[in-house]
């Protein structure tokens, strides 16, 4: 039976350190839009109500901003997640800043709760910090350490208040209580900007990463290849994209953290399409588009759903 595609929409910013990617959804449908495209209209959607207001409130938690509002937001995007995959559908989730793949992540886990999870990260950062180690307080820069409940209390520099410390528990146990991914079950493409911490941990952990250059040098045929011998124990895999790993110079700044020397737009297009290759993908996520960061128009939405145009097709298999 083939497989159906189901979009979520997640508008929601509140993780993040600059406000718009609320914004980058819309940004993708008009890209596609004005090439013509019925990408949109082809698939079933769900809209998931956002906390965005929560901007305008004081928020007393310095290293787990909006933390409330987040573990709320990822509770419902998880609901989401695991009602399209009991549904037998593949979700293809939208969202604007990347704490989102905490619900993501605890939906697949939910749905699937006694199949082991592997996840390719595709990213310029690790989001791996925790609130005992975050330079900034934003929940996107943390969604890895939750899931894989890591605390990281070696590298600690914060003082956590216990507000923020009871709802990064809570957000630790969204989707399933237990830990919901291993660290070898875990793959980094692109990282490139990260802290100490998150380094060490990434050492500690064993974590691989493949950075652009040793992609380049090997092909991406065959970093694929080797993230398959290494997941071959996992039963099914998911698929974080965020726009920033691309360069920011040769596309655009339309991501909340742009940084340079990343992936060409035709590197992603091969290596998702790499990776849809395999039957186990259950979940591909899209994150960060933010159109009020664009230098050029609305190039980073356009790039993105070009890559998307050429690889969602992939994931509907037979």
């Amino acid at each position: 039976m083939k497989k159906s595609i189901e979009l979520i929409k997640n508008r929601s910013d509140i993780g993040a350190g600059t406000r718009g990617s609320d914004m980058g959804i819309d940004a993708i449908e008009i890209a596609a839009i004005n090439k013509g495209s019925l990408f949109f209209k082809k698939y079933p959607s769900v809209d998931v109500q956002t906390r965005n207001d929560s901007i305008y409130e004081t928020d007393a938690n310095p290293f787990g901003k909006h933390i409330k509002e987040v573990y709320q937001q990822c509770r419902q995007v998880s609901t989401i997640v695991e009602d399209s995959l009991l549904k037998d559908n593949i979700p293809l989730v939208f969202s604007g800043d990347h704490s989102s793949a905490i619900g993501t992540i605890g939906g697949i886990k939910a749905a699937f709760p006694n199949k082991r999870l592997g996840v390719v990260w595709i990213d310029a950062h690790a989001d791996i910090h925790s609130p005992y180690t975050t330079p900034s307080g934003n929940l996107h820069g943390m969604p890895l350490a939750s899931v894989m409940q890591q605390d990281n209390l070696d590298s600690k520099q914060n003082e956590v208040d216990e507000h923020t410390r009871l709802y990064w528990e809570k957000l630790k146990h969204i989707g399933i209580p237990e830990v919901k991914v291993l660290p070898e079950d875990l793959v980094y493409f692109g990282v490139r900007d990260t802290e100490d911490a998150e380094e060490a941990l990434m050492a500690r952990l064993g974590i691989k990463n493949y950075r652009v250059n040793e992609v380049r040098d090997k092909t991406i045929k065959c970093c694929v290849e080797e993230v398959f011998n290494q997941m071959r124990h996992c039963d099914i895999l998911y698929v974080s994209f965020d726009v920033d790993s691309m360069d920011s110079v040769m596309i655009s700044e339309g991501t909340g953290t742009p940084v340079p020397r990343g992936f060409f737009p035709s590197e992603v297009t091969l290596l998702l399409k790499g990776l849809m290759a395999s039957t186990k993908i259950v979940c591909l996520e899209v994150v960060e588009v933010n159109p009020l960061l664009d230098n050029r128009g609305n190039r980073m939405a356009e790039v993105t759903f070009d890559i998307l145009e050429q690889v969602t097709p992939l994931l509907e298999r037979a």
